[in-house]
């Protein structure tokens, strides 16, 4: 046996000893702050958090640490009960600037909304029953009227997202047929979902029209073939193409594609139901406007514009909504009563037409103006100062937000920030590792880093959050800008959204 043998041995013996003298997981569950967390979330939540601990206590003595003490090791599972116990989804204040955050949750809802998803989450609803005969229903009906009435369309139907809704649409229509479509309208949502790649799942031939700049009627008539099943439109709500361009109108589309015996149909995305240049905001195209012009189908989301759930809008002629509806994906991708509950009571705040921006709280964010947004902002700067301490320089400064999700890519909002800088002199990442710090409240405060400072955009703070923002702040361990070590901070992750549908 070697010489090194004996203290290594030693050290074992050593480390056995103080692994020996760690509680057992029954002693401290038997201890009252420990007790009394059992009372409250349960046997088995409260022995993995005390496992848990214990486990990282072990690693860390093997690793030359002391044993911790036993109050220490209580606080340590307790704080564990809390992480368990803790949802994943949690509330944020989301100053980013972008309205219809994807990350963030797009549309908020009404409160009509909100209360209808209640009182279906607490009771029985007639869901797919049909009250006056006693026989089953169709869930789409609860709002398929609502919808009619809304666009014009002869029929709708909902299923889960837009992308379902189009996917749907292409397999029901046109399954191992070509769908003519612009060139230029090969969009590529969130998540890198891409249109080629849906009309593939669909059992589809995409069929490229015209060039990405330009495409002429003339281009879609010579690509008719044997084989064409379809001609698609997809609005380009998540980029915009400009200089030498051309595209085609619904209109002519539809006149083609009825011309060749075959549907039209148009993928608006965001789809917005009233004209929103009333509110001060950029106009955008309406499904009532393609059914007009002659598009059999037209499909957009419930929770981009609309200011309601996530749903897949499919509006249209009766004859193609009921191939979609006969389809067996269509079960699969349907909606729960929650979403239709949802739906339908953000669809009835629409046909009243009565105080739509003070019942919608998306269109609220939207319209809001900017010498309102900047009132909010002067209001909370000392606030916001005192939280970060008088090294850093809070500003009230202008700004613009956008309306997100795909919306508008190129149109910006007037609105009103709180911008948090550094000295010129400090050194290290010390604006990143504020921003973390603001995301690790309490309730995280979701800005942005632009141009070496935080921008904290106030559109999305409305006047009655205030109060529990400043709350917030107070929870804010001051941060000196001295040089941090290495790695400290991290960079922002919540930079503008991806446009999903």
């Amino acid at each position: 046996m070697s010489d090194l043998a004996l203290p290594r041995a030693g050290e074992a013996r050593a480390t056995a000893e103080v692994l020996a003298r760690l509680p057992s997981v029954d002693r401290l569950l038997a201890q009252p702050a420990l007790g009394a967390l059992v009372a409250s979330h349960g046997h088995a939540f409260v022995k993995r958090a005390i496992q848990d601990a214990l486990g990282a206590a072990r690693e860390r003595i093997r690793a030359g640490a002391e044993a911790p003490a036993f109050d220490a090791l209580i606080d340590d599972a307790a704080a564990r009960v809390h992480a368990l116990a803790a949802p994943r989804m949690t509330p944020v204040f989301n100053l980013t600037g972008t309205v219809i955050h994807t990350n963030l949750g797009r549309a908020l809802l009404a409160d009509e909304a909100i209360d209808a998803v209640a009182a279906a989450m607490r009771g029985y609803a007639a869901l797919e029953y049909d009250v006056a005969t006693g026989g089953r229903g169709d869930r789409d009906a609860i709002v398929e009227d609502l919808l009619r009435e809304l666009t014009g369309a002869e029929a709708a139907t909902v299923v889960n997202n837009c992308a379902a809704a189009v996917l749907l649409a292409l397999k029901a229509l046109a399954a191992k047929k070509e769908v003519l479509i612009s060139r230029g309208e090969l969009i590529e949502i969130g998540g890198s979902f891409r249109m080629p790649d849906i009309m593939k799942a669909a059992g589809c031939k995409l069929v490229e029209v015209g060039t990405t700049n330009r495409t002429h009627a003339r281009d879609f008539e010579s690509a008719f073939g044997p084989k064409t099943g379809l001609v698609a439109k997809a609005h380009t709500s998540n980029y915009a193409v400009t200089g030498f361009t051309a595209s085609v109108d619904e209109a002519e589309l539809a006149r083609i594609a009825h011309a060749h015996g075959v549907p039209f149909i148009v993928d608006l995305g965001s789809g917005a139901l009233i004209d929103l240049s009333v509110y001060g905001l950029p106009k955008e195209p309406l499904p009532q406007e393609a059914l007009a012009a002659g598009a059999d189908l037209v499909m957009f989301s419930g929770d981009k514009l609309l200011g309601g759930p996530q749903a897949g809008i499919v509006v249209g002629r009766r004859e193609p909504i009921a191939r979609i509806k006969r389809d067996p994906l269509k079960r699969a991708l349907r909606v729960s009563k929650l979403t239709l509950a949802a739906l339908e009571a953000t669809l009835r705040v629409y046909a009243s037409g009565h105080r739509l921006p003070e019942r919608l709280p998306t269109l609220a964010l939207l319209a809001r103006e900017r010498n309102d947004i900047r009132a909010t902002a002067e209001r909370l700067k000392p606030a916001l100062q005192a939280a970060v301490g008088d090294a850093f320089a809070v500003t009230v400064e202008d700004c613009a937000s956008q309306i997100g999700s795909g919306a508008q890519p190129i149109e910006r909002l007037p609105s009103a920030a709180l911008a948090v800088r550094a000295p010129a002199k400090a050194k290290g990442r010390v604006i990143e590792s504020l921003e973390k710090r603001l995301r690790g409240l309490p309730v995280p405060v979701v800005g942005r880093m632009h141009d070496g400072a935080l921008w904290l955009d106030c559109r999305c703070l409305l006047p009655g959050d205030e109060p529990r923002f400043v709350d917030n702040l107070r929870t804010v361990r001051p941060l000196s800008p001295a040089p941090l070590p290495q790695g400290e901070g991290g960079g922002s992750s919540n930079d503008r959204p991806q446009a999903d549908r």
